[in-house]
């Protein structure tokens, strides 16, 4: 077993939280202290508009966009959902994607414009939508999930013991809830008893108890409850009792986990450790290149073969490829390697980038059916660690891999960087001698239907070298033909794409 970390740091801008396992990033998250904790919170809202053509409702919580809930959302939810495999999230995240509803129940049967009503976040808005919600609301405790308006009871399917299984529902038969609200046990509670659960069980329904007092009290829209931060929620969904030690660098947070830690999991064994070395404590760690890594495209692998990941607007795509690695005895075992080293990484990189959607996978092509199936085995092996609901869709005679990935909040890549203000997105822009290609031709608009003026040509400073250089014999007979001047003027403010044509006397 190797050995398991959770570093946090925390500053007045962001917290970070990595989980590390033998030195090597496994689990990497960043949260802003100016952007709100939305997933998991739970509103009065006030349906704002009905839409029936989606089958839907836009519900005004009190943010930027009214959010909005599908039908299938706010009706019973089908028999199968009652046990819930979620891990990292409460269970309402975990429920289908609103097109699914087998009640067929019509959105303008169900609510009305400008009734209240309380919601859950399950989304995070994204782009031009606003936050995902549903009536379904469930709460998170360290091993149990309360569903507030669900009697059913459910345990993780994760937990596959069947012995085990049964203690544990002979258990939950036991706690003690209100009439209206359900249980599902969480893979956490493998191994505990009567007290751990019971104390679980008190305490989220205390929470919900608040929540329903707040309800009757206030007026739409208003947030009655808000999920934990970024750090408490990690350790909640992810300690684990082989994790060896938690460090954090800020006697702010530290405290702030303490009281958690008392709060939601007395009883079990933290080292909590206070970090107050002169090097910050990522870079002592060796953490930051690790991070710095995962806004890279290209991603080595031991072997020597590689990764490209591109996201694209509808979904990302991973191209596996071998680079310099070319094995010991044929092509085929080189690809076999390759590919067996790139399905667990993968699995490690959408977790790490928080990469949601749709994504499609490129290995390198196998003969061998049996090779195909291994690489198959191993890559659900190594998704069955992420805490998101991933689902492994196909293998393809070619070798394509499809597969979905749960998406819930912005990514890291998206949290931490903006489109780029040259290329807009494109990842790319011009050449230089497209560049100056397009410059003269801008010169040759410029100088039309006039004779004897001086042109003012502003460029690029590697554009203007171009002009200067190769193109300089095409500027001059432009000049001859139109009898005029052109001045060539390197302007180091101009984006590479630019080019400003000013005419003179």
């Amino acid at each position: 077993m190797g050995t398991k970390e959770i570093f946090i740091s925390a500053d007045q801008q962001e917290t970070r939280v990595a989980l590390i396992e033998n030195k090597r990033l496994e689990e990497f998250y960043v949260e802003r202290r100016d952007d709100p904790r939305l997933v998991g919170s739970v509103y009065k809202g006030r349906v704002a508009s009905i839409v029936p053509g989606i089958g839907a409702a836009f519900v005004d919580i009190g943010l930027e966009k009214n959010g909005f809930l599908y039908v299938s959302d706010i009706v019973d939810p089908p028999e199968e959902d009652a046990v819930l495999e979620a891990e990292g999230e409460p269970p309402q995240a975990r429920r289908g994607g609103g097109h699914g509803n087998r009640r067929r129940s019509r959105i303008e049967e169900l609510v009305k414009p400008n009734q209240e009503i309380l919601v859950q976040v399950v989304k995070e808005p994204f782009g031009t939508k606003g936050a995902r919600l549903t009536t379904h609301v469930s709460l998170a405790g360290r091993y149990l999930v309360l569903m507030c308006n669900d009697s059913r009871v459910g345990i993780s399917k994760r937990i596959e013991d069947g012995q085990e299984r049964a203690r544990l529902r002979e258990l939950l038969g036991r706690l003690r809830v209100s009439t209206d609200s359900g249980l599902i046990m969480r893979t956490a509670g493998v191994g505990k008893g009567e007290k751990e659960f019971t104390r679980d069980a008190r305490y989220l329904s205390s929470v919900w108890q608040q929540i329903k007092r707040q309800e009757q009290r206030t007026k739409a829209p208003v947030c009655l409850h808000q999920e934990y931060e970024l750090a408490s929620r990690v350790i909640r969904d992810s300690f684990t009792e082989d994790v060896h030690r938690i460090m954090v660098d800020s006697k702010e947070e530290i405290k702030k986990l303490a009281r958690f830690l008392r709060t939601l999991m007395p009883g079990v064994r933290v080292r909590l450790d206070f970090y107050q070395g002169e090097t910050p404590l990522f870079e002592r760690e060796g953490l930051d290149d690790q991070i710095a890594a995962l806004f890279e495209k290209r991603v080595s692998l031991p072997s020597g073969g590689g990764l490209v990941i591109e996201p694209t607007e509808g979904l990302v795509a991973i191209d596996v490829n071998s680079a310099r690695f070319t094995g010991r005895r044929n092509l085929e075992e080189t690809v076999f390697q390759v590919n067996k080293e790139a399905a667990v990484e993968i699995a490690r990189q959408l977790r790490l980038r928080d990469i949601g959607g749709i994504v499609v996978i490129d290995f390198i092509d196998m003969e061998d059916h049996d090779h195909r199936r291994q690489v198959v085995r191993l890559m659900e092996d190594a998704l069955s660690r992420d805490r998101a609901k991933t689902n492994f869709v196909s293998f393809s005679e070619i070798c394509v891999a499809e597969l979905t990935r749960q998406r819930m909040r912005r990514s890291v890549e998206t949290v931490s960087h903006q489109t780029c203000p040259y290329c807009n997105g494109r990842g790319t822009v011009k050449s230089v001698v497209t560049m100056a290609i397009d410059a003269i031709r801008q010169a040759q608009r410029a100088l039309k239907g006039t004779t004897g003026k001086t042109l003012e040509l502003y460029v690029h400073p590697h554009v203007a070298v171009r002009l200067l250089q190769e193109d300089r014999q095409s500027l001059t007979a432009l000049e001859q033909r139109l009898r005029a001047r052109i001045l060539v003027m390197s302007d180091p403010s101009l984006h590479l794409e630019q080019v400003k044509a000013q005419l003179g006397g």
